[in-house]
């Protein structure tokens, strides 16, 4: 048997509920119909459904027709809760606009056919109310052609001209030319593909062209007749019933699923999980039937699953993307006594579970629980709810606009957390993307910088936090982040650190880019009186509005953009300036930058430095202590160096030094370029080979290296693998190079290992040839160490300092002493190596001259 499922949409009040219970009625499902002002519908189940007269809840109910079973979904018609209606819209094979025969297309109904034809849904119509006096059926349908689509065709009083069906498709005409004639799977083509657009006529009250409307969808509406054998399946929604059991609606798109069938799926936070199913239920208004498995096709509810969400993908099933509609207002809510924010917390976020657009969250900085909503009646509804559910009594005020933040170009950011025995830094990458992206994650970071782990958790920390912007602490929206590098430190480092690291490196990211405050904005179609044209262009221009206008024969149509704080208010300002027959459909549509930033901004009066959960600063490491380094002098301390250029077009990655092979004036103007003049003894010139091979005479002070062990080994490639295997290896292949080093320069040379975390540690030192090693002791860094050292030495020797740490580095240029990176090192160390190699191939050249000398003799 064919199995079709249908939703049912609708402006409010425009007797939708009633067709679906004519549908249920005329198929056998129901014995007598229920009416909306009685209370007593099948599908409005929910006590505030039946008191407000309204749908607030998708419904579901089974029924069969023919040799089609129909999953019927009645949706929510006000506008407030379109949130609910579109995520039905993911399961549906066809929907069913219904029109109002009296009323006609409405504002929502044209938001509706604008959503529709996003998803790119078949769809049928439905004019309701046709049995009241107001209602013209040739009026109507031009109304319908003019306004939603010329493809809407009358199928009520039997099949339209086969001629002018087959017009809708080029492919169609040629077919229906050849063989004359159009079958029932042609014309599901053409509804599949939106290219007809059948439409009824009748009254669901008086139960008139419901029979017909049961055959033509039985006919018509397209239906998958095959499914894929895998398993796959959409949800949709997630709702409790009377004892607390969570439940999850899906429309299951392939395979088979059984009761106790394990399913493992991906949760909100990027988690696999396992869970069994425990129950399937076929619903069918407020009742279901237990069943033991469900076939592709089938709208089911699954109890087991504890972490599913409306929108996701199950098996080979993908999520949804954000919905479009979303709201655009946030509103502060008011606990009563006795009750705070960690109380009701737990309670409100198995609200959001149940509609993911009521996001909830607590706002340190201004001391007050807040949530994004569609506007008065859901509020009203919310309030509702808590008092019911949990007998939690709210106050909710006016509501404001949800503003956001992004920036204008990349920039990048730093995060350094080292109090003392913790450490971590982290470089991020921030890029502006496209209005709607929202925020997008990635690494661009080697694994020989840092460790695949420590990067999973820096991303992990980047997702689990809604970034604010440092305009207003609007949320950050728009934006790439991508981490670039990252230190750890091997015994320091904790999971904690790099949370710390991460959050800083964004918000210092944020103080130095050219932020953008974004508002959000409707997509708007205005219908007035011609009468009344120019005062509503005069209105719409006063709100900031991007539109084009469109003259009709008794009306003008306005569409186009504009700011929502400005359009939140007009739709009781446009009935009273038209006498009620101007029209106003309104529909979010993104975000755009702020009309009045500067207003807004000193509105909010946010100080991004005094947001305490937010804090671009970070926390460097000095004499043994933690130390608050401001954001905007953090770049100067920071242990790693960029390794971007930002700013242009495209970010590229400076090179990274593969060859340390650079001669000695190169490795002059270096370091000269990057430490200034450098005074150090010099070489006397060496007139032959004889002279080269002697020491070298130095001047009045003696050269004193002092190497950062731990630092060098990590900044150089080959100590870094080798310490990943050993580090006592690491460390004794550091001491051979430097003696060889010694050996050639005969510069003296203090290596200093840190050794301050390890317990009991009484420090150490060791005498090498030319090379004396030390091991710091407990609580003694190795930056203390040398900071006591160049304190004690620094008059006797011409100091040399080699270290990446951005502390030690500016200690020895306050004494006055030169200082080297690690990587720098690395290039004099490659050229000293070469020199040691050329001598040793041109004393064997000069060896052979003299044997070949002498056998010459």
């Amino acid at each position: 048997m064919r199995h079709c499922c249908v939703g049912i949409l609708a402006h409010v009040d425009a007797g939708k509920t009633t067709l679906c219970e004519a549908l249920l009625y005329r198929s056998g499902k129901l014995k007598s119909m229920g009416r909306v002002d009685h209370g007593d519908t099948s599908l409005d189940t929910h006590v505030l459904e039946r008191n407000r007269g309204i749908t607030i809840f998708s419904a579901q109910a089974e029924f069969q027709y023919g040799e089609t079973s129909f999953t019927l979904l009645d949706t929510p018609g006000h506008v407030d809760f379109s949130a609910e209606m579109e995520r039905t819209l993911s399961v549906l094979d066809c929907a069913v606009l219904v029109i109002s025969g009296s009323d006609g297309v409405q504002a929502h109904t044209e938001t509706l056919w604008r959503l529709l034809e996003h998803y790119g849904l078949p769809t049928v119509l439905f004019v309701t109310k046709m049995d009241l006096q107001a209602a013209d059926r040739v009026k109507l349908i031009t109304e319908l052609t003019e306004t939603l689509s010329m493809q809407i065709m009358d199928f009520s009083v039997g099949l339209p001209a086969e001629e002018e069906l087959a017009m809708c498709s080029e492919e169609l005409m040629e077919r229906y030319l050849d063989t004359g004639t159009l079958s029932n799977k042609d014309i599901q083509g053409l509804i599949q593909e939106r290219k007809l657009f059948p439409c009824w006529f009748g009254s669901g009250l008086r139960l008139n062209g419901i029979e017909e409307f049961l055959e033509g969808l039985t006919r018509y509406v397209p239906a998958p007749e095959s499914w894929p054998d895998a398993f796959g399946a959409r949800v949709f929604r997630i709702t409790r019933d009377a004892r607390g059991e969570r439940l999850t609606h899906v429309r299951l798109t392939g395979g088979n699923l059984a009761v106790r069938t394990p399913v493992v799926y991906m949760t909100a936070d990027s988690g696999n999980i396992e869970e069994k199913i425990t129950s399937i239920r076929i619903v069918n208004g407020a009742r279901y039937d237990s069943v033991e498995n469900v076939s592709p096709g089938e709208v089911c509810v699954l109890t087991g699953l504890s972490r599913s969400f409306a929108g996701q993908g199950l098996g080979f099933e993908r999520d949804l993307p954000s919905p479009i509609l979303t709201p655009a207002l946030t509103y502060r809510i008011k606990l009563p006594e006795g009750v705070d924010d960690k109380t009701a917390m737990p309670k409100l976020k198995l609200l959001e579970e149940e509609d993911p657009q009521l996001h909830f969250l607590w706002n340190n900085r201004l001391h007050e629980l807040q949530v994004q909503m569609m506007g008065k009646m859901q509020v009203e509804v919310l309030c509702s709810i808590l008092a019911e559910r949990f007998g939690i009594e709210v106050q909710v005020d006016m509501g404001h606009v949800q503003y956001k933040e992004t920036i204008a170009a990349p920039v990048e950011g730093a995060g350094h957390y080292e109090p003392l025995r913790h450490y971590a830094e982290v470089h991020l990458l921030l890029e502006p993307l496209e209005c709607g992206r929202g925020i997008e994650i990635e690494t661009d970071c080697s694994t020989d910088e840092l460790d695949l782990n420590w990067q999973r958790l820096i991303l992990t920390h980047l997702a689990e936090k809604e970034h604010l912007g440092v305009l207003t602490g609007a949320p950050l929206t728009d934006v790439r982040i991508t981490l670039i590098t990252g230190r750890a430190h091997l015994k320091h480092t904790e999971g904690g650190d790099f949370r710390q690291a991460t959050y800083r490196a964004v918000r210092q990211g944020l103080m130095k880019a050219q932020s953008i405050l974004l508002e959000p904005l409707y997509h708007f179609r205005l219908e007035v009186p011609i009468a009344q044209t120019g005062r509503a262009i005069s209105d719409l221009r006063s709100m900031h509005g991007d539109f084009s206008v469109e003259s009709r024969d008794s009306s003008t149509v306005l569409e186009g953009k504009a700011p929502v704080i400005s359009m939140r208010d007009y739709a009781a300002e446009v009935a009273a300036y038209t006498a009620g027959r101007g029209k106003l459909s309104c529909i979010t549509a993104g975000y755009a930058p702020c009309h009045n930033t500067e207003e807004v901004i000193a509105a909010v009066g946010y100080d991004p430095e005094a947001d305490s959960e937010n804090s671009p600063d970070s926390v460097f490491c000095a004499h043994g202590a933690g130390m608050i380094i401001k954001w905007d002098r953090v770049d100067e301390y920071c242990h790693l160096e960029s390794g971007l250029r930002v700013g242009q077009e495209h970010r590229t990655l400076r090179p990274r030094m593969t060859s340390l092979n650079i001669d000695e004036r190169e490795l002059e103007t270096i370091m000269e370029r990057e430490f200034g003049p450098i005074k150090r003894p010099m070489y006397t010139k060496a007139a032959n080979l004889d002279a080269v091979q002697k020491k070298p005479v130095f001047q009045q002070k003696k050269e004193l290296i002092i190497v950062d062990g731990y630092n060098v080994i990590f900044a150089w490639d080959e100590l870094k693998t080798i310490a990943q295997d050993s580090l006592d290896t690491a460390r004794s292949r550091l001491e051979e190079i430097l003696i060889n080093y010694r050996g050639f320069t005969g510069n003296e040379v203090v290596l200093v290992f840190d050794g301050y975390a390890v317990k009991g540690n009484p420090g150490e030192k060791d005498k090498l040839p030319g090379v004396r090693v030390v091991y710091t002791k407990e609580n003694e860094s190795a930056d203390i160490y040398i900071e006591k050292l160049l304190h004690d030495i620094g008059r006797n020797y011409a100091v040399r300092v080699v270290t990446s740490d951005n502390l030690i580095r500016l200690s020895a240029l306050g004494s006055g002493i030169l200082r080297t990176s690690a990587r720098e090192f690395g290039n004099e160390m490659d050229w000293v190596m070469s020199q040691i190699g050329a001598v040793l191939r041109r004393s064997s050249e000069r060896s052979h001259m003299v044997k070949a000398g002498e056998g010459k003799l």
